[in-house]
């Protein structure tokens, strides 16, 4: 039996006039193992809900897959003690997993989980080269748009999510997770699932933006990545050479803009 995204919990609520018995409904952390022609991937604890949206994006953004065509399944098998999710690959990318000496266990706070060197951290990465212009007003109401489309963060008030805004359309799609990157693999894969081309849009993000985000993103060819809250400067730095515009601080209808700031019309010429 699949398990809920979300729990009601009994609590202790300690107040200054004292404590009193509480009911709240917490967001679900739940083990999901990755597994490829019977071997794990990865472990993560993640939200168990859109698992094959999960899946399938995680498979394209970790560059397991270069597209969904590569992989037969998926197979959800329920266990007690979590969910596998099982893939089987084509035969070149079977191939190219077991010459790839990597294995992650990620709890959701954790980016770059289980790799076998420094090496590894920061991973080569396609530049992207998409010509999409985004006009300042949409950009200005994405974070704010994003928030219709969080229905299990209005339960449990603890969960991210990631969003697909098309020029003109607003967020046009949405998935979350208790994992700032969980929630954009399901992103990634839900596009993938339905044939929406990430070339033509922004993902925006309720987390800071994290090397990994900035890798996700590129990875899946999108060119643009919005977040609520701040980059790290190594994440710029990223976001510079794959060709990723970065638009911070997404709040109440102002932005900063970082890397490739040109496809954003702000009506100003003097944006550094």
């Amino acid at each position: 039996m699949a398990r809920r995204p979300a729990q009601s919990l009994p609590g202790l609520a300690v107040r200054q006039d004292g404590p009193r018995g509480v009911s709240r409904t917490l967001p679900e952390e739940w083990p999901v193992a990755l597994v490829y022609d019977g071997s794990t991937q990865a472990v993560m604890m993640a939200s168990p809900a859109d698992l094959e949206d999960f899946a399938l994006g995680f498979s394209l953004s970790e560059g397991i897959v270069a597209h969904p065509g590569q992989l037969e399944g998926p197979e959800i098998v329920e266990h007690e003690a979590g969910t596998e999710v099982r893939f089987w690959l084509a035969p070149e990318r079977a191939e190219a997993m077991k010459a790839r000496r990597r294995t992650m266990a990620g709890p959701v706070g954790c980016g770059l989980c289980g790799i076998d060197s420094l090496d590894q951290a920061i991973r080569p990465l396609p530049r992207v080269s998409s010509a999409v212009q985004i006009a300042q007003s949409d950009l200005a109401r994405a974070a704010d748009a994003l928030r219709a489309h969080q229905p299990l963060h209005d339960q449990t008030q603890a969960v991210h999510a990631a969003g697909f805004l098309r020029p003109g359309a607003g967020i046009v799609l949405a998935r979350e997770d208790v994992g700032r990157h969980n929630a954009l693999d399901k992103l990634i894969g839900a596009m993938a699932r339905q044939g929406i081309d990430p070339g033509q849009g922004a993902i925006v993000m309720t987390s800071r933006i994290s090397v990994e985000l900035v890798q996700k993103c590129a990875i899946a060819g999108c060119p643009v990545l919005v977040a609520v809250s701040a980059p790290t400067a190594h994440a710029v730095r990223l976001a510079e050479g794959a060709g990723v515009t970065l638009a911070a601080f997404a709040r109440s209808g102002a932005f900063d803009l970082y890397a490739h700031p040109d496809r954003i019309l702000t009506g100003a010429s003097d944006v550094a």
